[in-house]
């Protein structure tokens, strides 16, 4: 188990020559595979799920939508490659062992994704607290938020009635016990 934990931490090492060789996108693309989660680019309705089938062409011709980490192995260390993205509006973060509250504080910290992020939807990651929630309120243009199967969420109607008050204008749908 120590062995995988290691792995999945050279995973997320963030290579900044990559980012400034290949882009923003292209850069946290191959992390993201790398790591087990898929994108989807802008313009298309398919899942890139293959490191190795990731588009050629032009520098910055493909640019993330969306992004799906269920069941990856994406740790606080490697959210450095999220900040070049300026077209995400959809993150997925679902059985995420490694997801928690400092990269919930992270993700809301990052410029870009306070203007670009419409979407997100937090399920089973159960290192998540009311802190890393309470953190998204950074998230401006936010829409909507789906939270499912959060343990560590222990102040749900605190939690949630300061977070609808930093964004009146979001959806919150909640599944937990």
């Amino acid at each position: 188990r120590a062995f995988w934990g290691w792995l999945n931490a050279v995973f997320n090492k963030v290579d900044h020559e990559r980012i400034r060789a290949v882009g923003p996108d292209r850069a946290a693309s191959e992390w993201l595979l790398r790591c087990g989660a898929l994108v989807r680019y802008q313009g298309s309705p398919k899942w890139q799920q293959d490191y190795n089938g990731l588009p050629t062409g032009p520098l910055g011709k493909y640019k993330i939508e969306a992004i799906n980490a269920t069941d990856s192995c994406i740790m606080y260390r490697g959210f450095d490659y999220l900040d070049g993205l300026e077209h995400v509006t959809d993150i997925r973060l679902e059985k995420c062992m490694y997801i928690q509250d400092e990269c919930l504080q992270r993700l809301s910290q990052t410029n870009n994704l306070q203007k670009s992020l419409q979407q997100l939807k937090i399920i089973s990651c159960g290192n998540v607290t009311d802190k890393g929630i309470l953190a998204l309120h950074r998230l401006t243009n936010l829409e909507y938020l789906y939270l499912s199967d959060l343990p560590g969420i222990r102040e749900k109607e605190t939690t949630f009635r300061v977070l609808q008050q930093a964004l009146p204008n979001l959806e919150l749908e909640l599944d937990l016990e």
